[in-house]
């Protein structure tokens, strides 16, 4: 290729080399030490190939002669100078299983001399010692399956070189300023050397189109960790409803959580927990989590652990004190019914929109039996008179991401669901006391009930696969796994 820019060659190593490493731990001889890499080789292959699928199957929705650039979420600065705990950008984690900061990923479809490239850090003992370890260029390729790996710093210089000849760059702008501004210059320079024949990208192109809806797609694999990452969040409700007792703080709630999903091998929630009591419990996303709980209130919580990348989200509501008052139960209940209507709603072929039009349904019916509205449910639905108590969307996508990726209409009109695709649904209803956000004459009975109750489902052809069903839901399971602790 006619090119003034050079691309150092690369020395490259057997992907899977099987060395019999002598210091390798908890082995007590050569065989034992041996078995133990050739199982790490494998698992480390498995992972590999996986990454290797999607990064094959999003370069043939590219096409030959297109090029991809994806860079590595930065680490983030809590204060001074205390960092965040790192957490890889989903679509880069989705496409190496790499998790360290300061890289960039290319694809590069039918390169000869290889499709996968990753820019990232290079092994620095010093840095190692203060950090933990890096993967190096080495470790790039040998677990991670580049084909080329080259140092982060060496970017401005390779890039360019990349660049020529393709037609299309496939970057999604916006994301982080700093690098748009360098991936705009890598084009600016080869567009600058048109005259030596040197031709330049025409164009930007999203990567989000292609990507997010291969994300949107869940494979057995993929839907194996979110069963994990939901059975985790299933025991963390269970514990947190067993130590539930009026005068703990909220926070204490928390604690049990996140207890539980370490405990399990959950390093984190999936976004920040709610536990909203009393009136807490009527606030969508409340996350000071600092109140008291209170005899006679009830507890919202919202809450999900994250394993192996992939998110769960569930929400349960329950009597401080382990009992449902009459109010408090009757508008459950209507939640309940509502929820199972939607989840009875989840069905390939049935719209996006089907499971949020059957819980409006019934939450309307259901305010109409609790005398809160007043009128024909049809008639009360066309009014959107349930806005003042239900004012959110029934469900959302749900993968690596909590609010996962994917589009929800498709030329205009909302799409119809395939197997694979996992949403939550979770309907609710929020009573907050007379007068607010237009629930005016509400009797004070209701004041303060914040009910939603929360699952995460797979979108199967035999019909909706509950991942989180084992946290309880009923009435009667609540108070029995209340009751146990007591």
């Amino acid at each position: 290729m006619n090119s003034q820019y050079i691309i150092r060659d690369q020395v490259r190593e057997q992907a899977f080399g099987l060395r019999v490493s002598a210091l390798a731990r908890g082995a007590g001889s050569v065989a034992g030490r041996y078995l133990q890499e050739i199982r790490t080789v494998k698992k480390a292959a498995s992972k590999s190939t996986e990454y290797a699928r999607r990064r094959n199957r999003l370069m043939n929705l590219m096409g030959d002669d297109s090029i991809a650039v994806l860079a590595a979420a930065p680490a983030r600065l809590r204060n001074r100078d205390v960092y965040y705990p790192y957490r890889p950008d989903s679509d880069f984690f989705y496409l190496s299983g790499f998790q360290e900061p300061d890289a960039v990923l290319v694809l590069v479809p039918g390169r000869e001399r290889g499709e996968f490239l990753l820019f990232c850090r290079e092994r620095d003992p010093k840095r190692e010692l203060w950090d933990g370890a890096r993967a190096g260029l080495e470790g790039a390729r040998r677990e991670h399956g580049a084909d080329d790996a080259f140092p982060t710093a060496d970017l401005d210089e390779i890039m360019p070189g990349l660049l020529e000849g393709r037609r299309s760059l496939f970057y999604t702008m916006g994301r982080q300023a700093g690098f748009d501004r360098r991936v705009v210059s890598w084009v600016e320079r080869v567009r600058g050397a048109a005259r030596s024949g040197l031709r330049a990208p025409e164009g930007f192109i999203s990567l989000d189109g292609p990507l997010h809806e291969m994300r949107l797609h869940k494979n057995r694999e993929e839907v194996r960790i979110l069963r994990q990452a939901s059975r985790i969040t299933v025991e963390a409700h269970r514990r947190a409803m067993r130590a539930c007792r009026p005068g703990l703080m909220e926070y204490q709630l928390e604690a049990e959580l996140l207890h539980e999903f370490m405990r399990r091998g959950a390093r984190a929630p999936a976004y920040p927990s709610i536990v909203g009591g009393g009136a807490n419990s009527c606030v969508l996303h409340y996350m000071e989590n600092a109140a008291p709980l209170r005899e006679g209130d009830l507890v919202l919580v919202d809450a999900g652990a994250e394993y192996r990348g992939y998110a769960s989200d569930v929400t349960r509501t329950y009597p401080i004190n382990g009992r449902f008052s009459k109010a408090q139960r009757a508008v459950y209940e209507v939640v309940l019914r509502a929820q199972m209507e939607a989840i009875d709603a989840v069905r390939v072929g049935a719209a996006w929109r089907a499971p949020h039009n059957a819980a409006v349904r019934a939450l309307t019916e259901g305010l109409v039996e609790l005398g809160i509205l007043r009128g024909a449910p049809e008639k009360l639905i066309k009014q959107e008179s349930y806005k003042p108590y239900f004012m959110h969307s029934t469900s959302h996508w749900l993968g690596m991401d909590v609010h996962d990726v994917g589009d929800y209409k498709v030329d205009g009109a909302w799409r119809a669901l395939e197997p694979g695709m996992v949403l939550t649904v979770e309907p609710g209803l929020y009573l907050r006391p007379d007068g607010k956000d237009g629930a005016r004459g509400l009797d004070r009975r209701w004041w303060n009930i914040g009910v939603r109750i929360e699952d995460d489902v797979v979108v199967t052809q035999k019909g909706p696969e509950v991942l989180t069903s084992g946290a309880p839901r009923s009435v009667e399971a609540i108070q029995e796994c209340m009751a146990d602790a007591a």
